[in-house]
């Protein structure tokens, strides 16, 4: 900071000397030096490549020594002259030499740039190393487009041509990896939207488990039985999906319970509810309740709610745990588990007692038959 002071003293110096017609030949020496000094101290400790830090120092110098001499309009006018034409184009070796000074520049921005984003990006937990990296590098490319595109319109290229063949083949690439390029973008507004995220629980199209990973064109789902599903982004974009644990972890699950008309109902809710309160995982608040449902055609149904906040560990096996107790609590006080009935009326049973009876006979006759001593041969 204080050598870029000291150089904005000498620039202002130098104009205030000029505008009263006294000698600046001094203080354009001085101005020189130090800009050559700034150019070369923040170079060493902005660039971090040796090679570029040492081209910037000579450069540097080389400007300052054209200076101090005098030379410098005379060197960039011949450097000017030095061009050729390429259809309506003009390239000079002064333009050549802007390009690549200033393309560098920019490109040291980006990678300037591109560096704090990684830093930022490492900070996010949600973020998994691959998606992070998969970032990281898009937006890498991004930065050096722009700044080929900034560098080319700063020496008078016209762009108008290589944005209509940018365009040709982007439509090309467009057509032929559109599923992969729906993937990308679908995994990108899933990342910005936070609507799936690594860890949550979701249930879509009949597949239930949990997120471990969100992929640039996929994301890994794990399944209580070991199965691990690639789900493409795309398809959790356009498909319904529940997320069982978005905005909070609390599930609510359901058992129902059928028990006899003969039973006392009032035992058997308490005996259900205390079931519940029996299985660590099933939360104390909310509290589990039991509800009657409806009177059926063979017993009195009961439904008991509870809540978990542990949904990654499964729903199926709590409600077996559930029900499981609900048995026996449900054998030890006499709560009866119903079995279907049916009452049948017979409109004419003294002729259904008939035909059961000559039935009986026809039996018996034939038992005998089957079954009456037998004779032996010598007797025949």
């Amino acid at each position: 900071m204080p050598w870029l002071l000291l150089l904005l003293t000498l620039w202002f110096a130098n104009i205030v000397f000029a505008e009263r017609y006294l000698g600046t030949t001094i203080l354009r020496l001085a101005e020189s030096l130090t800009l050559a000094w700034v150019i070369i101290k923040l170079s060493s400790r902005l660039v971090r490549s040796d090679r570029l830090a040492r081209a910037l120092a000579v450069l540097a110098f080389m400007i300052a020594a054209l200076n101090i001499a005098g030379l410098l309009g005379t060197v960039t006018g011949l450097l000017d002259s030095m061009a050729v034409y390429v259809g309506s184009l003009r390239v000079s070796v002064l333009v050549l030499i802007k390009g690549a000074v200033t393309l560098a520049f920019f490109l040291w921005l980006a990678s300037t740039f591109a560096r704090v984003l990684e830093t930022r990006l490492k900070r996010l937990s949600e973020l998994t190393p691959a998606m992070q990296v998969l970032t990281l590098k898009l937006v890498r490319f991004a930065l050096i487009t722009v700044a080929v595109v900034l560098a080319l319109g700063s020496v008078g290229i016209d762009l108008t041509a290589i944005a209509v063949f940018s365009g040709a083949v982007g439509v090309g690439i467009g057509l032929g990896l559109q599923k992969v390029v729906s993937n990308l973008v679908s995994g990108v507004i899933l990342l910005v939207d936070r609507s799936i995220k690594p860890g949550d629980v979701i249930e879509m199209e009949g597949r239930y488990g949990w997120i471990t990973s969100l992929n640039a064109r996929y994301v890994s789902l794990a399944t209580r039985d070991g199965k691990e599903l690639l789900i493409p982004n795309e398809d959790l974009i356009t498909g319904r999906v529940t997320n069982w644990s978005y905005s909070s972890d609390l599930i609510r699950q359901s058992v129902t319970v059928g028990v006899s008309y003969g039973s006392d109902v009032h035992l058997a809710m308490r005996l259900a509810v205390d079931a519940a309160g029996g299985v660590s995982r099933i939360l104390e608040v909310p509290n589990p309740s039991c509800l009657l449902k409806e009177f059926g055609d063979s017993a009195v149904n009961l439904e008991l709610r509870f809540w978990i906040k542990d949904p990654a560990n499964g729903m199926a096996n709590v409600r077996s745990e559930v029900m499981l107790r609900i048995w026996d609590l449900y054998r030890e006080h006499g709560i009866e588990f119903p079995f279907p009935q049916r009452d049948l009326t017979l409109r004419n049973p003294e002729a259904l007692a008939g035909a059961l009876l000559d039935s009986s006979e026809t039996t018996r006759e034939s038992w005998r038959v089957l079954n009456g001593p037998k004779r032996s041969a010598s007797s025949t």
